[in-house]
């Protein structure tokens, strides 16, 4: 596939004209797999929701090379995801294919076919008529990733996709990751642990709402940065000489 670079120019995002990103500057590589990692707090989902159109800078830009806003495939923590809504598992797996079919498109044998095979490849087969709010947490998250691998996207954006799930589906789940990659399609994931990040993704973005090292794991997560980005991180505060501007 290899298409689909992800350039962020000078990127500073704000809320409420507090500052949560100051200044990133550097590039996604096409085909590449890139942890984003820091300290709570740090901006990590502020940066994945400006990458997909969620938020907007207040200073820099987003650019997307060789691809469309359409083309990216993201998945939001869940706990934004409301499991409450009466749907079954496998019409949620089949929204991933509004890309192909537009949103009232028909869903044929070719989708439900696909569809199949998705819940196969996550391990839940059979479980298609079941209702999302029934799933565990784990079980819910595969879904997710089917709905993902339904949505066949060149550029496939994770927040926090391993968080409060079992240790088998992350490693079925990270496998996927791994495939994706095989594939040649541009992963970034926002993740927390670092032996998982150094053992999985061989690049890794280091922030604490700046940006503190963007590289090849081993080096972006030396631990010369690793006390740099936690002692920013111990002198934040929220004084006016630390808000953006408008």
């Amino acid at each position: 596939m290899s298409r689909g670079s992800l350039a962020v120019s000078h990127l500073t995002v704000a809320y409420d004209r507090q500052a949560a990103l100051r200044d990133i500057d550097g590039c996604f590589e096409a085909g590449s797999m890139t942890a984003v990692v820091g300290p709570n707090g740090a901006g990590k989902s502020t940066l994945i929701k400006t990458l997909v159109g969620i938020l907007k800078p207040v200073r820099g830009r987003v650019v997307r090379q060789d691809f469309a806003a359409r083309d990216v495939a993201y998945l939001p923590q869940a706990a934004e995801i409301d499991r409450s809504f009466p749907i079954t598992v496998t019409d949620l797996v089949v929204l991933g294919a509004w890309r192909h079919t537009g949103a009232f498109g028909r869903v044929g044998r070719d989708v439900m076919a696909r569809t199949a095979d998705a819940l196969r490849a996550v391990g839940l087969d059979g479980f298609g008529q079941r209702a999302i709010g029934s799933l565990s947490a784990g079980q819910f998250q595969r879904v997710l990733f089917a709905r993902l691998l339904l949505q066949d996207a060149p550029v496939i954006i994770l927040d926090e996709p391993f968080t409060a799930i079992d240790t088998r589906t992350t490693a079925d789940l990270l496998a996927l990751v791994r495939r994706w990659h095989g594939e040649e399609r541009t992963i970034i994931a926002v993740l927390h642990d670092f032996d998982q990040v150094r053992a999985h993704f061989p690049r890794a973005l280091l922030l604490a709402r700046e940006q503190v090292a963007w590289g090849p794991t081993a080096e972006a997560l030396s631990p010369a940065n690793l006390l740099r980005a936690r002692a920013m991180a111990e002198r934040w505060d929220e004084t006016p000489d630390h808000r953006a501007a408008a």
